[in-house]
């Protein structure tokens, strides 16, 4: 029976060995709803962080304890490096903030929003400002033609 509750411990100990949320070494660009959602996660994390270590911390649950502590140092990394974007004031040129519609070569538009990393989510139609999407279009203007994954696409609107 010990070696069942050594083991048991083991896996507890190996479950609690949480690695680290990987934080980009890019800049952390963010636009003021990245930045509003950013504290939401951080907020969030240390509620975490208080819960787990109400409720005994690492002698009462170590995985819980694991995933509050790994969570609040990514969140709070998060946003000690967070910078606050506006796009200028060239409505018409595709810049980070902004909506861009595009049309494809076969008559399909397409709408997204260039955001930051963490606020980034294609199904919802935003596109990290890193991504080979966003690249491609970022300083194009209203009209211009780009090439995308070997086809063309032009900017008919920029909002």
């Amino acid at each position: 029976m010990a070696v069942a509750f050594t083991r048991e411990e083991d896996y507890e100990s190996q479950a609690a060995d949480l690695p680290d949320r990987p934080v980009s070494a890019h800049a952390n660009l963010v636009t003021a709803s990245g930045l509003a959602a950013i504290e939401a996660a951080l907020a969030a994390a240390r509620a975490a962080y208080s819960a787990a270590q109400a409720e005994g911390g690492v002698s009462a649950d170590r995985t819980a304890m694991a995933r509050a502590t790994r969570d609040l140092r990514y969140w709070s990394s998060r946003r000690a490096s967070a910078q606050l974007t506006e796009p200028a004031a060239e409505a018409d040129k595709v810049q980070f903030g902004r909506t861009v519609e595009l049309e494809r070569e076969d008559g399909r538009r397409q709408t997204f929003r260039i955001v930051g990393e963490d606020e980034a989510d294609p199904a919802k139609g935003s596109v990290s400002y890193l991504s080979p999407l966003a690249g491609v279009l970022l300083g194009k203007t209203v009209g211009d033609v780009a090439a995308l994954n070997g086809a063309e696409v032009e900017v008919v609107a920029v909002r």
